[in-house]
């Protein structure tokens, strides 16, 4: 009976692993296809976001992992950057939301912006001054405070590493760099 119910369970297994076998073809056909790192219009960049900033070296080691681009930091050689990023500002907030009766606060929104614009050294503009943000709600209660705190700082982590590839997407959005302006 065991055996019988086994030999049941392996035919339905090969028959499935079959089926989505055959159907792998039709993924492709579809369109369907692995995220490919960004391809970017220029060779080199500059960004002088601040050191001590955590979305920076976020940002700095997604471009040097991308390929193909040269990151440059240093501010005197800006010039011989094909592009320039320019970070206006990058802002983290935490704001009360919720309380209890008592006054004690049960919740709180966290709120990440990031405001650039991308530019050539001639000053032309290829992005002009964009705003992104993003915001997720945290729960509190002060018998785990610490727990709360870790929760909190994976959060903000997760909403930086969302915004560095937003960010990378609009950067390889950006087709010709060369053309005058109109």
């Amino acid at each position: 009976m065991q055996r019988r119910e086994l030999l049941r369970n392996t035919h339905k297994l090969a028959l499935m692993g079959l089926g989505s076998l055959a159907l792998s073809p039709l993924l492709t056909a579809c369109g369907f296809a692995l995220r490919k790192p960004p391809d970017f219009a220029f060779k080199t960049i500059y960004t002088g976001v601040a050191p001590n900033s955590l979305l920076g070296v976020e940002l700095k080691r997604n471009l040097a992992a991308a390929g193909g681009v040269v990151l440059i930091t240093d501010a005197a050689q800006q010039n011989k950057a094909d592009v320039i990023l320019d970070v206006l500002q990058e802002l983290r907030e935490k704001v009360v939301v919720g309380v209890n009766a008592s006054g004690q606060v049960r919740e709180f929104e966290l709120r990440l912006r990031l405001r650039f614009r991308l530019r050539t050294p001639q000053g032309r503009e290829l992005i002009s001054d964009t705003e992104m943000f993003q915001q997720r709600s945290l729960s509190f209660n002060e018998a785990v405070v610490l727990a709360k705190e870790a929760e909190e700082q994976l959060l903000y982590r997760n909403m930086q590493s969302d915004i560095v590839q937003q960010l990378l997407r609009r950067l390889a959005a950006v087709r010709d760099i060369t053309t005058a302006p109109e």
